[in-house]
């Protein structure tokens, strides 16, 4: 199976997403028009850039990005996938690219006055934080009226990571991200707590469960999804237990059992600690005649 999409998100700022699952070698090719940048991030396997009816040629390894700019001539996009390789393309005008990095361009080299008229190329690692968003822009499942929201945000993510200086504190620690498979394995956990979060596993059955160890499930969940394990549940518990209020259909004491509360006292207090008021004061706000 193979698979070459084309995104715009805006005028002049296109994602490629370029999918390879088959037994032989895939060839694309695009016409990209002088001024515009590329950025190639090779997700996995391998692919390899041809230039000038192949006289040239530029290889895209796994983990591996490429940058490309010749604001001097075109540089048509002429690429070989290898089999069972991803590859994500994002290609931008120099102008809507220099409007959002002007007030940090003297940081990002080729932007710089002396630089601006110059052709550029340079190869880089990807990051773990650019590998989860690259996972993701395969591993997704939107409304499609919510597509294209999706992948403008994604695209200007993995801009904005590209060019961090200093990359997450944990990212030397935690290179078994760029594996997409973890990140599934990440987010399998999150579907399990969510499923159970009435009576939810420990961590440690939690990690054999989807088989990482409770250091890669405790660092990668945080990284992926911005906080521990139980502190998502907890936010997650919370918003169930005030839509269960919304919903009239139940009281209080009900709806701190169905998300895992033994006893109310327990369910107030986190309602409270979430929230900053009671549910039963919740419920009076939004229905004032109780």
């Amino acid at each position: 199976m193979s698979s070459h999409d084309v995104i715009t998100i805006e005028e002049d700022f296109t994602l490629l997403r370029f999918q390879n699952d088959g037994d032989e070698i895939l060839h694309r090719q695009r016409e990209v028009k002088s001024g515009l940048i590329q950025f190639h991030f090779g997700l996995k396997g391998k692919a390899k850039f041809n230039f000038n009816h192949g006289n040239y040629a530029l290889d895209l390894k796994e983990e591996k990005s490429l940058l490309l700019y010749n604001p001097q001539k075109e540089l048509p996009l002429d690429l070989e996938i290898a089999p069972n390789s991803w590859v994500i393309s994002v290609i931008i005008s120099i102008k809507k690219f220099h409007n959002l990095f002007s007030s940090e361009a003297n940081y990002i080299t080729f932007l710089s006055d002396e630089n601006k008229d110059k052709k550029y190329y340079k190869e880089g690692d990807i990051s773990p934080s650019m590998a989860i968003v690259l996972s993701q822009l395969f591993h997704y499942n939107l409304h499609p009226s919510i597509k294209n929201l999706y992948y403008k945000g994604k695209g200007y993510e993995l801009l904005s990571l590209y060019f961090n200086r200093t990359e997450d504190p944990n990212a030397e620690q935690c290179p078994f991200l760029i594996d997409e498979e973890n990140v599934l394995k990440i987010k399998k956990a999150k579907e399990i707590i969510l499923a159970n979060m009435a009576e939810p596993p420990s961590l440690q059955e939690l990690a054999d469960e989807i088989g990482l160890t409770l250091k890669k499930l405790k660092m990668g969940f945080k990284q992926i999804y911005g906080d521990t394990v139980y502190g998502f549940l907890f936010d997650y518990k919370m918003d169930s237990a005030r839509k269960l209020l919304d919903s009239g259909s139940y009281n209080v004491n009900e709806v701190g059992l169905k998300i895992g509360y033994s006893t109310g006292s327990h369910f107030i207090a986190a309602f409270k600690k979430k929230f900053g008021t009671t549910p039963k004061k919740y419920l009076m706000a939004i229905n004032p005649n109780m």
